[in-house]
């Protein structure tokens, strides 16, 4: 056992992404390409490093394949460190059988061995799907002030959209006496983020509790924080008042993206105080030709553009060939758009080639009616709406 630690994060990566479609069919969700640079991981592994955390475990589950790759031994986000530093956790084989992972609470309880060993009063629990900086130090400060047993960070919410969430019903003091997972009827718009600090025995006890219960859902926020608020146990709500996103719809994807090229961005990626880290292949700078025309968009490494490009956010490596023109969309690495192609409101996954004269989306479409061409896919003829 490791000396102790105040705090250790265990990061849940391992979901599906199914409303992601044809984008997660062979990457987890968390590999996910965003704001031409990045991937989904990069803000919470980024906001770890950022907060003084310095012990990330990592679960993994679908497709870890190239998340897997992406993460390596954690040195993009100085989390390759001989004491603690970042791990990848996938289900395995133990003495008593394995499964894999059947819920956020379950896929913890299966790793409290790698808790164990680190000896830490405090275990944060974060999610692998969200886009935001946040400082969590500041939330183990009050978790600590308050002496809770589990603090739950909360972001305000319209309240046409909280039934959508998980919503915390606070006293005056920020103390919670109740948790409602999705209500039809909100009391307010008070929502969880996925983000959790427990005392490490509230939480090695709790798990232990939900995984004997065979009616569980084996779940976070259906299960084991109602069960906490049950027995009288200390909740808190931190209250964050920044930019999250929750990207786990093509809508929120597509927004989130148009979210850096807007006017006024809500979340500023060049901000040197609180860097987004990530582990971005080394590519020559991007080349905008003579006769190319580029409104309002971010342009990564390696890109080549000789069209016209519009409100869009370009990976790494992408070539938009003469007479192509490409609008309000999210184009991923290594994108080919040849000469006479036209991108309207969508989001092109990874390597897929946009023939010469392809229409691909509607223009003026909405969030709605956003067009997804999958990793690797040729486009030869045009392709409608919500492909």
């Amino acid at each position: 056992m490791y000396l102790k630690k105040e705090c250790i994060a265990m990061l849940l990566a391992g979901g599906q992404g199914s409303r992601l479609y044809d984008l997660t069919k062979k990457t987890a969700k968390p590999a996910v390409s965003f704001g031409g640079k990045y991937r989904i991981i990069d803000f919470p592994l980024s906001n770890c490093i950022n907060s003084g955390i310095d012990t990330v475990g990592v679960l993994t589950q679908y497709q870890p394949l190239a998340l897997n790759e992406y993460i390596g031994n954690g040195e993009p986000w100085d989390l390759d460190r001989t004491r603690g530093g970042l791990s990848v956790l996938p289900p395995y084989q133990g003495q008593n059988g394995s499964d894999w992972y059947k819920g956020t609470a379950n896929a913890i309880y299966q790793n409290i061995e790698f808790i164990n060993q680190y000896n830490p009063s405090n275990v944060l629990i974060l999610s692998g799907d969200h886009i935001y900086r946040m400082d969590y130090s500041l939330m183990l400060r009050q978790h600590i002030k308050t002496d809770a047993a589990c603090t739950v960070a909360t972001i305000t919410v319209p309240i046409e959209e909280a039934s959508r969430f998980g919503i915390c019903n606070t006293r005056s003091d920020g103390s919670i006496y109740e948790f409602e997972e999705k209500p039809k009827e909100p009391k307010n718009n008070q929502a969880s983020m996925g983000i959790y600090i427990f005392k490490t025995k509230t939480l090695i006890d709790y798990l232990r509790i939900d995984e004997a219960d065979e009616t569980s859902a084996n779940d976070f926020g259906k299960n084991v924080i109602p069960n906490l608020l049950h027995n009288g146990e200390k909740l808190f709500a931190y209250q964050f008042d920044g930019y999250w996103r929750d990207v786990g719809t093509i809508a929120s994807l597509w927004e989130s993206n148009m979210d850096l090229i807007a006017e006024n961005p809500p979340m500023n990626l060049s901000d040197k105080s609180f860097r987004i880290y990530s582990r971005n292949t080394a590519r020559p700078p991007q080349f905008i030709g003579s006769d190319a025309t580029v409104e309002n968009s971010m342009i990564s490494e390696g890109c080549r553009i000789y069209g016209k490009v519009e409100n869009s956010i370009l990976s790494g490596g992408v070539v938009v060939e003469a007479g192509a023109e490409v609008y309000d969309s999210v184009i991923m690495e290594d994108v080919k758009i040849m000469s006479g192609a036209r991108v309207y409101t969508s989001i092109v996954d990874a390597d897929a080639t946009i023939s010469g004269g392809c229409t691909v989306g509607k223009a003026g479409a909405d969030k709605n009616d956003i067009t997804v061409i999958a990793k690797g896919t040729v486009v030869n003829t045009n392709v409608p709406e919500k492909a």
